[in-house]
């Protein structure tokens, strides 16, 4: 069993290798990996890339932005997707699209083919984290959903880490058009696994045991040919505005991350790509250790107080302050060593963010965690449609590498005090509206499993944590 709130994270690990919610988990995470490489290599192949497509920094920052329009626009209806026709299916046709994007890209010509290219990855990428969230928060106790989320997020992070020294290995074996053929391969081969392996319904899994099923919670899920269910999108909307803008704030840093980090260390620091892929791997690799700290954090809090919305907050808090003071020295500083170090912290801290606030969805209404995910992630599309393009807009009009980072430093603040004067309140709690599915968020309801139906309850966040 789960035993979701007893058992040590090390512990959960080894479950996680040995139970079918568990193996679905792990999918899940390799999902996030492989979504992660084909969104990033081409941060990694870009300074060959722009040499053969003859781009400027602004042109490589226009196509690098191309990603996040589709994925802007496709957040809540692929999340709603995900609530109504099941994540199984949303996630086969999404990663049919983003695989083959990610073969294609090997073949672009020019600026208007890759602009072309980054948009169908777009499309193909922007239901999976909606839809992987809709599908843990069925097959995830809910005492480990910011545990869950950290290690699925840890996992894209451990990708941004191993894109780098992967693509560069693969790049100068195939060279860079052959490894994102290769690696485009790879991405159908888990669409493949996960249309065998998923079930949108847990008891409908021929591997899960009856004592599992009951540490997990009761979701209603459609079943196939049934009525689509209506979706509250007033209550939903309204509150998750709060926690989209700060996503928004965390995810505008993010993107610089994700998408310039190779370039900065290229163009700045005079760095082979051998030596930007090891700097951006250590950097990244501090990112593995946020995500997994923040969920591991949060959940703990929750368990020890028994306050959710207070254990959301504060984690996301302390994350968004301290990444803001790690990235000072970027603003000051011209020294590779410390501004390795500093990035390095400022993005543990950074990623610190993530368990907590992925968890939030889940926290509200899991039957709707789909569409509640795509709603709060759509700040973070909107943020990668801006964030790469100003940050090379900035670097062309100045010639500063240190004038883009304040940016940052401004956003991480105000999401700062959104979280701590502002959270979402559960949809169930506002005038006129009742989701079923929302979990009670006291202490006397903490460790149960799901009734699946409406609960009394205290909104997810207020000004004071009370």
């Amino acid at each position: 069993m789960f035993h979701g709130k007893t058992m040590t994270p090390t512990a959960y690990i080894r479950h996680t290798l040995t139970t079918a919610p568990g193996r679905i988990f792990g999918l899940v995470c390799v999902m996030y990996f492989i979504t992660y490489v084909d969104r990033v290599n081409i941060s990694t192949l870009a300074p060959l890339m722009a040499q053969d497509l003859h781009l400027s920094n602004v042109q490589l920052g226009l196509a690098l932005s191309a990603f996040g329009y589709p994925y802007a626009l496709l957040q809540i209806a692929g999340g709603s997707l995900a609530d109504s026709l099941g994540p199984r299916r949303t996630l086969v046709i999404s990663g049919l699209i983003w695989g083959a994007a990610t073969i294609l890209t090997g073949l672009v010509g020019g600026l208007f083919s890759l602009i072309a290219i980054r948009v169908l990855l777009g499309i193909g990428e922007g239901a999976t984290f909606p839809a992987a969230t809709r599908a843990v928060a069925a097959w995830v106790p809910s005492t480990r959903r910011g545990y869950a989320q950290g290690m699925m997020h840890s996992s894209s992070r451990l990708a941004n880490a191993l894109t780098p020294p992967l693509t560069v290995m693969i790049a100068l074996w195939l060279g860079w058009r052959g490894a994102f053929m290769a690696l485009g391969c790879v991405s159908l081969g888990w669409t493949l696994a996960w249309a065998f392996m998923f079930r949108d319904r847990p008891a409908s899994h021929p591997g899960v045991t009856a004592a599992e099923l009951a540490e997990l919670p009761v979701i209603d899920t459609p079943r196939t040919g049934a009525a689509r269910p209506s979706i509250p999108w007033r209550a939903l909307i309204r509150a998750m505005m709060p926690a989209t803008l700060i996503y928004f704030c965390y995810n505008w840093t993010l993107w610089l991350y994700i998408t310039w980090l190779p370039s900065f260390f290229v163009q700045a620091y005079g760095l082979n790509l051998k030596h930007t892929a090891i700097f951006s791997f250590g950097v990244f690799t501090a990112g593995v250790v946020g995500d997994t700290c923040g969920g591991l954090f949060t959940d703990y809090l929750y368990r020890r107080h028994g306050n959710l919305p207070q254990a959301r907050r504060q984690v996301i808090i302390a994350s968004m302050i301290g990444s803001m003071l790690c990235l000072l020295p970027a603003l000051f500083v011209h020294n590779l060593t410390a501004i390795g170090i500093a990035l390095s912290a400022a993005f543990f801290f950074l990623e610190l963010t993530v368990g907590p606030i992925w968890a939030i969805p889940m926290d509200m209404a899991p039957r709707y965690a789909g569409t509640s995910s795509g709603i709060m992630n759509t700040g973070s599309a909107i943020a990668g449609i801006l964030s790469p393009f100003a940050f090379g807009l900035i670097i062309d009009l100045s010639h500063s590498y240190s004038l883009p980072f304040y940016g940052p430093v401004v956003l991480l603040i105000v999401g700062a005090a959104l979280a701590f004067h502002y959270l979402p309140s559960r949809p169930d709690a506002a005038p006129g509206s009742s989701l079923p599915d929302a979990p009670n968020l006291g202490a006397s309801n903490l460790g149960t499993p799901n009734p699946g139906a409406p609960l009394p309850g205290r909104p997810l966040g207020n000004a004071h944590g009370h």
